[in-house]
């Protein structure tokens, strides 16, 4: 069994190779899936330019992504428990590898579209089932905080990773940020083959008879956002993700529209967007033991608010020092807070039987934040005059997650 793993582990003083190794695999699901999502980012004027593309076409590049997560993250716990966590976890990153190879060889938008849909897709059955796995692998207590933070890590560290990455290619070859990630994710596979355990009870019954599935989750169930700090959570994350991201997507057309910056400048500049979170987050659990869920989640949406108002009045041709920049860092200021504090609330209050369905439902409202708030950003991007239509919008998302942060429900 997994916890007589993780408590033979507990019982030797420490980690050693093997589980290091474990750790480093689950992670690596989060290091591909946020450079997934930041290496496209950088790309799109160059993919828009290629295929002579709207912000409204090529915008579905980012969402497209988001809504295939969203889609499979209600399914997860099911094929889970049907078919087992590893072979889940392996099978999914198997096919993200595929994915990422025929993303390099497609000749059109629709078909990179639907290639980037699969990935999210993947990606919503790797990242919570890595997590199951981790709290499977690791006793409850410092050793479990320990492995979290470091899994955490990855994924904030893979957006800086990402926006290097795709701002290092040149322009010409912008399907590379499709192609790289299959030798990551064969390297994940090989090693988790090797060194995740087959747990008895992980693999599905044999017996032509067998007995109830007693490990069955709950499935995720609308019903339990009525709950009230799951759905402040969840209504408070889709918009801190909906609205950065739609950010991010005006910011590198304006400023390779405005500014006529290379892929690279671009990728430089939005450093400030993504950088201090992977710094801060190993010291987010002391944060909410000194000031709590709910302020850190307050600040977390105020932040971005004053950000996107701040751009958003702003004097025309503002150089990017005293405009793009106090707005990044106002953003991520909110992330810092926000961002472990919105996972912690959403799960409070629910018993184990419950709490991967809660995490499944908070997961999906995030996606379908980006999901929803992209396609309306890139319809405003093509359609209306300059970008102040589409900072509105991003901002009236903002004050939408600030109120719910605000709210004071049971």
């Amino acid at each position: 069994m997994t916890s007589t793993l993780a408590n033979t582990s507990a019982a030797k003083g420490g980690w050693g190779a093997l589980q290091w190794t474990r750790l480093l695999v689950l992670s690596g699901n989060m290091l591909l899936d946020a450079v997934e999502v930041s290496v496209i980012l950088i790309a799109l004027p160059a993919i828009a330019d290629r295929f002579g593309l709207t912000p409204w076409d090529a915008q579905w590049l980012m969402s497209g992504f988001a809504l295939g997560f969203a889609a499979l993250l209600l399914l997860g716990p099911r094929l889970c428990a049907l078919l087992g966590r590893r072979r889940v976890y392996l099978g999914a990153m198997l096919l993200f590898g595929l994915a990422s190879v025929a993303g390099g060889f497609v000749a059109g938008p629709a078909l990179l579209v639907a290639v980037r849909v699969v990935k999210g897709g993947c990606a919503a059955l790797t990242a919570p089932t890595g997590l199951a796995l981790i709290n499977d692998l690791f006793p409850e207590g410092p050793e479990r905080r320990r492995a979290l933070t470091v899994y955490s890590l990855f994924g904030a560290a893979g957006f800086t990773a990402g926006l290097l990455l795709a701002g290092a290619l040149p322009e010409a070859a912008w399907r590379w940020v499709f192609v790289f990630p299959a030798p990551i994710a064969l390297v994940l596979l090989l090693c988790g083959l090797y060194v995740l355990p087959r747990p008895q009870g992980d693999s599905p019954p044999r017996s032509p008879h067998p007995t109830p599935d007693t490990r069955r989750p709950a499935l995720p169930r609308p019903a339990l956002l009525k709950r009230g700090s799951l759905l402040r959570s969840a209504l408070g994350a889709a918009s801190l993700n909906g609205t950065y991201q739609g950010l991010l997507v005006l910011l590198v057309f304006q400023m390779r529209d405005e500014f006529g910056w290379s892929p690279w400048r671009t990728a430089l500049a939005l450093l400030p967007a993504c950088v201090p979170l992977a710094l801060t987050v190993p010291f987010a659990g002391r944060f909410i033991a000194r000031y709590g869920t709910r302020r850190l989640i307050t600040l977390g949406a105020l932040f971005p608010l004053l950000g996107y108002g701040l751009y958003l009045a702003r004097p025309d041709g503002s150089p990017y020092a005293l405009g793009m920049l106090p707005t990044l860092l106002l953003v991520e200021a909110g992330f810092c807070c926000a961002f472990v504090a919105l996972n912690a609330q959403a799960t409070a209050g629910f018993d184990a039987a419950e709490r991967g369905a809660a995490v499944s439902l908070y997961q999906t409202c995030v996606q379908l934040g980006a999901g929803a708030l992209l396609p309306l950003v890139g319809l405003l991007l093509t359609h209306g005059e300059g970008p102040r239509p589409t900072l509105a919008l991003i901002t009236a998302a903002g004050a939408l997650g600030l109120a719910a942060a605000l709210v004071r429900r049971p």
